[in-house]
């Protein structure tokens, strides 16, 4: 795994074409382990008649077989033992269903080098001590979510002074803590130092709803930072556009609009996409996306919107390399954004309803359940 920990341990994170010869080599050794290691892989691999020999360029890299993230909800694969792996998560199993996920410690390592590079590029780290308010679950050893394991690990890029859950235990379930909310939002604010908002958007929305049915109003400290993750899921009916809330939160918080983060990542791909100033998620080094067709599965230039395919060689645990999701996006052109960061960018503009549309992913996944 000498390509891959190169390949994280690059310092222009950014830099896309730098870096093509190294993810390429870095892809091949990650799918090379895999087969030796994942049976199951191996004869998926072998039953789309896949040649490793193909890979040979970074635009080749769109022949890497793609595993759906609806099939890997219902089929684990493995390549090394899941009771021996050095963290454990799961997806947030909104339909019922989980993908189980998890790192070994050289994963785990380069996530850690990952996880410090791109935050440091967008200036998240802190040495100052910082009041957190969660919109998320409280830690609990029933919930192995891979969002709950992430809200908490990013409390480690600011030394924690007071952390505050929107969600707690309580008699075994996690019940909502408003009360709790709203007090440490007015005690935060009387103090001089920094909040950081960290959550999912609809629990965002529905803090300042509630601030502002109480008539109350902050003006938090300049330093603090609000960084938001996750969909609307089952909130989709107030959903409301980023501008928008963000309007809110500057009106409700006294927040800068550069000190408003978004950030994407899932359980299948743990690779980590910030929002740069622009709320643009940049390609970084560690991934590469590809768009494609929602019936065909053939790459779509930039500019069509299509189907989500995310591509990393960061997990040995799991060969998670090429993961199609159901979210439909679109891939953008670096220059597109002034932004600064040359690399192309993805939006995210909804997701595929699998009731009404039959997506050649879904045929892919029902295809890889009879292998």
């Amino acid at each position: 795994m000498k390509h891959r920990r190169k390949l994280f341990s690059l310092r222009n994170i950014y830099n896309l074409p730098a870096s093509d010869e190294i993810f390429v080599a870095a892809m091949n050794a990650n799918i090379a382990f895999h087969i030796k290691h994942c049976s199951a892989y191996a004869e998926i691999l072998e039953r789309l008649n896949f040649d490793s020999n193909t890979i040979q360029d970074i635009h080749s890299i769109a022949k890497i077989p793609l595993l759906p993230t609806s099939y890997l909800k219902n089929n684990t694969l493995l390549s090394k033992p899941y009771d021996k792996l050095l963290i454990k998560t799961s997806s947030s199993g909104t339909s019922g269903k989980k993908t189980l996920s998890g790192f070994d410690k050289s994963s785990a390592l380069c996530a850690l080098r990952m996880v410090l590079k791109i935050f440091r590029f967008h200036k998240m780290p802190s040495l100052r001590r910082t009041n957190y308010i969660i919109l998320g679950y409280q830690p609990d050893k029933s919930n192995q979510t891979a969002t709950a394991k992430a809200l908490r690990r990013v409390t480690i890029l600011a030394p924690k002074k007071k952390v505050v859950y929107a969600l707690t235990v309580q008699n075994g379930e996690y019940q909502p803590n408003i009360e709790g909310v709203v007090k440490a939002m007015a005690d935060f604010a009387k103090q001089n130092r920094p909040v950081r908002i960290i959550g999912f958007p609809a629990f965002f929305k529905m803090m300042l709803d509630e601030l502002s049915a109480r008539d109350m109003t902050f003006k938090l400290h300049p330093k603090s930072k609000i960084l938001l993750g996750g969909g609307w899921k089952s909130f989709f009916a107030d959903e409301i556009p980023k501008d928008k809330l963000l309007t809110m939160a500057i009106n409700t918080l006294g927040i800068r609009r550069e000190n408003f983060k978004d950030h994407f990542s899932t359980a299948e791909h743990p690779v980590n996409y910030v929002s740069c100033k622009n709320h643009h998620f940049h390609v970084p080094a560690f991934s590469r996306v590809i768009i494609r067709d929602v019936k065909t599965l053939e790459p779509v230039p930039n500019g069509t919107p299509g189907l989500l395919n995310l591509l990393t060689p960061l997990l040995s645990s799991m060969p998670y390399g090429s993961i199609i999701t159901d979210d439909i996006a679109v891939l953008r052109d670096g220059v597109t954004c002034d932004c600064g960061i040359p690399s192309p960018y993805f939006e995210l503009l909804g997701r595929v309803g699998l009731a009404s549309v039959k997506t050649c992913a879904q045929m892919a996944s029902d295809f890889l359940k009879n292998i």
